[in-house]
Parts: C-alpha cells; sequence; structure tokens
C-alpha cells in the first residue's frame, strides 16, 4: 500500500492553502507539506517526493493579466536553482502516475497551463478557459453539483452530489472552439455539474449555475483521471458544522469525500 505523500502549493496570492492541507490530512493523506513556490524553484522542495499535488484557490497575483495567467506564464518558463525546466519535473510527476487537484484558481491554473481538459492527449496545450461571471460580479454561495458517474476521475468514483461553496468572480467555462463542448461531453471529461437543488437537473439558470458555464460545467478531468480541477471548493466543507444549516439539523455528503477518492486511488483501493 503507497504512502499518500500531498504537496500544496502557495505563495503569490493563494489563500486556500491551510484549509486544503487540513481536507487532505482528513482524508488520510499520510504526509502534507505546504510549500511556497520558491521552494520548488529553488530545489528545498521536489516534485518527485510527492504523489499528491494541490493547487489551492484564491486570487494568483492579483488575476491582473486574467485568472492565474501570470502564474500559468510562470510555471511555464520558469527554471529551478539547477537550470531544469519546473515543467520538466511537472511532467515527470504525471507521468510518474501523480494525481493533481486544482480549486478554483487551481482550475484557472490548470486549464491555461493546458493540464485540462487534454482532449486527444495533448497536455499542455490550452483548449479552455475561464472567465467572467456572467452576473458580472463576485459569486459567494453554495452550490449542489451532480457527479458525472461515466466519467474517468479517480476523485469522484463513488459519489453521485456534493454541496460545497463557490466563491470567484471568473468561473465560466470558455471552450476554446465549437467542437470543444461536444468532444468533453461525449468523452466525459465533464466530472462535476452544477444543477438545480431541487429537480437535481443540470441548469444554466442563475443561481444553482453560479456563472454561466455551459452545460453547467463545474469541473472537468482529463483521459486518465488523474488531474482534476473544479470551481467550487470541497476543502471548505470538512465538518458538518460548516454547513450553512447545520443548525437545522441539514447535511450532506462532505467536501473530503472529493479528496478521499484521491487517497484511496494512491493506496490502490
Amino acid at each position: 500500500m503507497a504512502n499518500v505523500k500531498t504537496l500544496v502549493v502557495t505563495g503569490h496570492g493563494t489563500n486556500c492553502e491551510r484549509e486544503c492541507a487540513f481536507a487532505a490530512d482528513q482524508a488520510g493523506s499520510d504526509q502534507t507539506v505546504i510549500a511556497h513556490f520558491s521552494d520548488l524553484t529553488s530545489d528545498r522542495i521536489c516534485l518527485a517526493d510527492y504523489n499528491f499535488l494541490i493547487l489551492p484557490g484564491g486570487f494568483l497575483d492579483g488575476d491582473d493579466l486574467g485568472s492565474a495567467q501570470a502564474a500559468a506564464l510562470r510555471w511555464r518558463h520558469i527554471r529551478t536553482r539547477r537550470g531544469a525546466p519546473l515543467m520538466d519535473e511537472l511532467r515527470r510527476f504525471l507521468d510518474g502516475g501523480g494525481l493533481i487537484l486544482g480549486i478554483c484558481n487551481g482550475f484557472q491554473l490548470l486549464v491555461k497551463l493546458g493540464l485540462l481538459p487534454a482532449l486527444g492527449g495533448a497536455y499542455f496545450t490550452r483548449q479552455v478557459s475561464l472567465s467572467h461571471n456572467d452576473s458580472a460580479r463576485y459569486e459567494d454561495r453554495w452550490v449542489t453539483l451532480k457527479i458525472n458517474s461515466a466519467s474517468p476521475c479517480v476523485f469522484t468514483r463513488g459519489l453521485d452530489y456534493l454541496y460545497v461553496p463557490v466563491r470567484h468572480g471568473e468561473g465560466k467555462l470558455v471552450p476554446g472552439d465549437e467542437t470543444i463542448l461536444d468532444r468533453l461531453r461525449e468523452e466525459n471529461l465533464i466530472t462535476l455539474q452544477y444543477v438545480d437543488p431541487q429537480t437535481k437537473e443540470v441548469t444554466q439558470a442563475y443561481p444553482a449555475n453560479p456563472n454561466g458555464s455551459p452545460l453547467g460545467i463545474a469541473g472537468l478531468t482529463d483521459p486518465s483521471g488523474r488531474i482534476l480541477g473544479l470551481m467550487p471548493h470541497p476543502e471548505a466543507y470538512t465538518h458538518p458544522t460548516n454547513h450553512p444549516r447545520w443548525t437545522r439539523g441539514e447535511t450532506s455528503v462532505l467536501g473530503t469525500a472529493l479528496l478521499q477518492g484521491g487517497v484511496d486511488y494512491l493506496r490502490g483501493r
């Protein structure tokens, strides 16, 4: 049984790293480390020593060039102290079977790095983006998510629905061309969708769909199922008392279950 070693990368504007680390621990991670991006470039931290990478939410570089755009350029072009391109280390991490979870700003980073959705195996090629919500404002509310049981995603196995919060201003998925959405649907790479909380049907209606994302897309996976990006925050629901109506006795599956799916996969369960 493999030990699960989780690395949560922080710096340059992230603000959910501690919640992500706590959620990973609650999900059963054997070792969880929060490291600044500069720890990777200075070789104090090596991706090869971990098998679970979490890119947390926040506002990387203040979203000044668009959400996670500057961070994506940093990942693409920076070299470590040894002179090795950091992207080469990320490629080796993936080739070695590592898992990546990108939440909110982390999801934005994954799509701008071209790691999601990687249609046709075209990793590191940007095929979609995430842009401003249709409401033209920051949305902070709880949403109901439907899990696609046909998705290859290892994080969502055994889950049907989640109820977790969103906190973003740029969460609407924008495809690179008109064929992308059809391919995402056909290949079951749409892992999570916003649904009406009453009917449980996928919806475009605000506020159940907080950003106007087509097909109600809340999260995507890659063909391997080992990369997941989503706009909602599963790490914000790690205890029943986090539920906005817990005092009325309401509860649901914890967001921690999403991370536990990744932990179980790495352990071969």
